[in-house]
């Protein structure tokens, strides 16, 4: 099967560090696939790559097997490929329809859009509570800003909007990372929900019990490459910490053996 959305050999210098240094990706389409890695592991930058944030100095990126070229994250947009980062980008005092349609408005149709410019909110109210209804997010009213908003549901908000706009790649970055047990619940729910559209997600975690909870592949990161793919299904989560420490490797045969101390980098890349 082609992969959706696949990196090969990426590298990324700054001056004498190398963030990345020949680091391969591949995301199937209907997955979640879970990326994993110590600090300075270069996994923020392989995402950023993927996204446009970042050009790699090497490497090729692919989508559906066909090789691209991103200048900036529109045209990881016009691919198809949302990300939600961590800070969400959104609004506070602008209300939900507006944030959903952030830097995508829509003008009314006729003399009104066209000469005077006027923004269609009624149909954005419309198409963002047809979303946030699909994808089973309660929130009551479209005209609601966000600042009232739980940070359950603003991130609820952020995955919409991607979820809204993707049409062949979420990422997201780190999404539960400043919630409780109860709204991570609800987000690691909507990720389910979103694959079950059949629109794969990447997603970015430090919480290993959530990464075994929700994905269907685990990429470990380490030192700048990527040194294993396992399954949650056939590993355990002591195994994976273990191969992004570096005190176990993954042989070519997929075995899991020890290979003494483990070795971080101690450098955020």
């Amino acid at each position: 099967m082609t992969p959706v959305l696949e990196g090969v050999g990426l590298v990324k210098r700054y001056g004498r560090v190398t963030a990345m240094d020949g680091a391969d990706f591949d995301l199937r389409a209907g997955e979640v696939l879970a990326v994993v890695g110590d600090n300075g592991a270069g996994k923020s930058t392989l995402i950023k790559a993927l996204s446009g944030a970042v050009i790699p100095d090497e490497g090729r990126i692919l989508v559906d097997g066909t090789e691209v070229r991103f200048h900036g994250p529109l045209d990881a947009r016009k691919n198809g490929i949302e990300t939600v980062y961590q800070d969400l980008a959104l609004a506070p005092a602008q209300d939900i329809a507006t944030n959903m349609f952030l830097g995508r408005e829509r003008r009314r149709t006729g003399l009104l859009g066209g000469a005077f410019r006027l923004l269609d909110q009624r149909g954005m109210r419309a198409e963002a509570r047809r979303v946030l209804d699909e994808l089973g997010i309660d929130i009551k009213s479209m005209t609601q800003s966000v600042e009232t908003l739980s940070g359950g549901q603003r991130q609820a908000v952020a995955v919409a909007r991607a979820a809204a706009f993707g049409t062949r790649v979420v990422i997201m970055d780190e999404p539960t990372a400043a919630l409780g047990v109860a709204e991570s619940a609800k987000v690691l729910e909507l990720i389910g929900r979103i694959r079950d559209r059949g629109l794969p997600v990447v997603l970015i975690s430090h919480n290993m019990p959530h990464v075994f909870e929700i994905a269907d592949r685990v990429h470990v990161h380490r030192l700048g490459k990527r040194v294993a793919v396992v399954s949650p299904k056939t590993h355990t989560m002591n195994e994976v910490v273990g191969l992004l420490t570096g005190a176990l490797r993954l042989t070519a045969d997929g075995r899991i053996e020890e290979v003494g101390q483990a070795v971080t980098t101690g450098l955020d890349r």
